[in-house]
């Protein structure tokens, strides 16, 4: 995990955060893992570094989203680093693919937007707190995503539609980011 943490390390001190409230997550991120070589890991108790994708559709006006098994509610791809885990955006890509079945995705460079959350249920000792890097990704065109074990369902939601789910806020803002970081302008 050392290399891990470095590439962490890394990325978070080099990222440029978009707003303010970014800049003090990122400062946090870093002093955390300043503070514990194992930061990366759920040995970490009870903050660790977590990693997400979020997958646009090919014409980037839907979001891919799994309704999580022990949350209930509807998220992008994350979860904790693992051993042979070389980098945040890898570990953001192995999430995203085994959670949605989709391979080939081309997860972003560097990160769209730090979440840190508190989960309940993430660790027998009790609440933790998700420090969460989260990065995009374009699914390739027809792309059809399956279930997985940490999921009750995986499905397509357009942007515009009235029955998206009522998402975190910071999701509808990380697809804003997605958006404009994926998709040419024109």
């Amino acid at each position: 995990m050392s290399r891990l943490h470095a590439d962490a390390l890394g990325v978070l001190s080099a990222w440029e955060p978009p707003t303010a409230e970014q800049a003090r997550l990122r400062d946090r991120y870093v002093a955390h893992l300043d503070r514990h070589p194992d930061g990366m890991t759920r040995a970490c108790f009870p903050d660790h570094l977590t990693a997400g994708t979020l997958v646009l559709s090919a014409d980037g006006d839907a979001v891919l989203l799994n309704l999580h098994r022990k949350a209930g509610r509807w998220f992008h791809f994350g979860g904790h680093c693992e051993d042979g885990d070389d980098s945040l955006a890898a570990v953001a890509e192995r999430e995203a693919r085994e959670e949605s079945g989709l391979d080939g995705l081309g997860v972003t460079v560097v990160p769209l937007q730090l979440s840190e959350h508190t989960v309940a249920f993430c660790d027998p000792r009790g609440p933790v707190q998700h420090l969460d890097v989260r990065y995009a990704a374009i699914a390739p065109e027809g792309a059809v995503p399956a279930t997985s074990e940490e999921s009750l369902d995986v499905r397509w939601w357009r942007l515009d539609d009235p029955d998206l789910p009522d998402l975190e806020p910071e999701l509808l803002e990380l697809a804003a980011l997605a958006r404009d970081a994926l998709l040419p302008r024109g």
